[in-house]
């Protein structure tokens, strides 16, 4: 099997702690080399996005691992999704959310020597990982899609004996429950 360089888009360390253990770990196969990469423009507001790239970041120095974190622009994201404001979580939305994220992704993979993508981003409750998965092929070219079936016991026992800082909503501001 061919060994693949992984970006792996990351979204926050309660649902992508499971991920990065099994990739530090060598144990997702034909993966030779990854980089967790943090981009995340629809995330509201910035202090919201400073909590979970520190954390993200606390994390990957924790198990030496690589990453990356992208520019925060809210405002061309928020251009992205103009129009479905109101759409509901797991509608158009988040499609095009995650298609403006993997799409950047892709740019950050080609520009840096990574030849695969994988995410986290249907991990949480939140989300719908097919809807996640088809965002992703509908926007990876050359560099390859890796939709990989994360091992849920283990982030589920990462989560339990850390001390991460978790939020209640997905990350923009359409996705904020009101209590």
């Amino acid at each position: 099997m061919n060994q693949m360089r992984l970006v792996l888009l990351s979204c926050c360390a309660p649902c992508s702690a499971g991920a990065i253990k099994q990739l530090a770990d060598g144990a997702v196969d034909g993966v030779s080399d990854f980089i967790v990469l943090f981009y995340n423009p629809n995330i509201f507001p910035e202090t919201e996005y400073t909590k979970r790239m520190a954390e993200q970041i606390k994390y990957c120095e924790a198990l030496g691992v690589k990453y990356a974190v992208l520019e925060y622009d809210h405002d061309a994201w928020r251009a992205a999704v103009r129009g479905f404001e109101t759409a509901p979580e797991r509608g158009a939305r988040c499609s095009l959310c995650f298609e403006y994220r993997f799409r950047r992704a892709v740019k950050f993979a080609r520009e840096n020597g990574y030849d695969a993508i994988g995410s986290v981003l249907g991990v949480s409750r939140h989300k719908d990982q097919s809807q996640v998965d088809l965002a992703a092929t509908n926007v990876c070219d050359e560099i390859q899609y890796l939709p990989i079936k994360w091992d849920e016991g283990l982030r589920i026992q990462i989560n339990r004996t850390s001390d991460f800082y978790r939020q209640n909503y997905c990350g923009c501001e359409f996705s904020i429950r009101k209590v």
